[in-house]
């Protein structure tokens, strides 16, 4: 059978893969998000402390994806388990150099200005800081999302859930007649949500960043 017809006979399994894939990559992308913000609040005030924050990351990120999914295993197992914690993991280079870069490039006279009036440091840092700091941090929210979409396809040699699966079980049974069906199947699932991703960015930049400090 042609590809469309492969589509059109399995559409069901590949709608779950594609949940479960997405699931997956917004789930981990909402602990990156929070784990990598909170990284770099408590860093971007020391220039050394901010450096060792994304080296730290940075090095993560050199890590071969399959030998960190091999190394998790021993450790916690197949399946989910292993898939959240690489992803988190990956995805925190660019959220936390975004934030620190963000929050350092906030203009201080705006801060004077806030703690003039009374505000406390943490409300300083809720009201003002991460405020003005917010579009360099969904930029590197939208840059992590794309990186995962294409890392969590290879949870699959754990067991894990997503599009993976039909490119591994492509890859396994090249020569078949529905190898490379399976293989293209996965991959341009993984290219669609992946820009549904993106253009879900795009909006919730519009809507949440003043037109005023747009980037």
């Amino acid at each position: 059978m042609n590809f469309w017809e492969y589509v059109g006979s399995r559409h069901a399994q590949l709608l779950t893969d594609s949940f479960q894939h997405a699931s997956a990559v917004l789930q981990c992308m909402v602990l990156a998000t929070v784990i990598g913000v909170l990284l770099g609040v408590l860093t971007y005030r020391t220039e050394w402390a901010g450096n060792l924050a994304t080296a730290t990351t940075a090095t993560i990120l050199t890590i071969p994806s399959l030998a960190m999914i091999g190394l998790l295993i021993p450790i916690v197992g197949l399946g989910v388990a292993p898939t959240v914690i690489a992803l988190t993991l990956y995805g925190l280079l660019p959220i936390v150099r975004n934030a620190i870069v963000g929050l350092r490039g906030v203009d201080p006279t705006l801060v004077d200005a806030a703690r003039g009036i009374g505000m406390s440091r943490f409300a300083r840092l809720v009201r003002v800081e991460l405020p003005l700091a917010w579009p360099p941090i969904l930029t590197g929210i939208r840059v992590s999302t794309q990186m995962l979409m294409g890392i969590a396809a290879i949870a699959a040699f754990a067991s894990g859930p997503g599009l993976g699966n039909l490119i591994f079980r492509g890859i396994a049974s090249l020569g078949s007649a529905n190898a490379l069906n399976q293989v293209l199947a996965g991959t341009l699932g993984i290219v669609v949500l992946a820009l549904l991703f993106d253009a879900a960015y795009v909006l919730i930049g519009r809507l949440t960043v003043p037109r005023g400090i747009r980037v």
